[in-house]
């Protein structure tokens, strides 16, 4: 008696269904054991971190091109060269004065 109100549960029925069981060991397969679906993951990883080094260097291009307009003017490129690159004169001297912050 309750072995045949299981067999005539619609649960039952469906999940007993030649096919539905074929398509459960599949989809088994497809998400567990095949290895396209892991490549997949890890290429969209890869796609997320690629796009994410795109917006930066986008923002890098952005600051170098405003740099680059500041520079324009030949006053201000001297300075730039100066401080950035410790360019100078050919009669001057640089002294590099550095401040110890750490305290002691």
């Amino acid at each position: 008696m309750f072995l045949k109100k299981i067999k005539e549960n619609k649960l039952f029925k469906f999940l007993t269904n030649f096919y539905i069981f074929i398509l459960a060991i599949f989809l088994i397969w497809m998400f567990f054991f095949d290895s396209n679906v892991q490549l997949n993951r890890e290429f969209d990883k890869e796609i997320k971190e690629l796009k994410n080094t795109i917006t930066f260097y986008k923002k890098e291009i952005g600051k170098d091109k405003k740099t680059i307009k500041e520079l324009q003017d030949s006053l201000q490129l001297e300075r730039f060269a100066r401080e950035k690159y410790l360019m100078k004169k050919k009669n001057e001297d640089i002294y590099i004065i550095e401040i110890d912050t750490l305290k002691k």
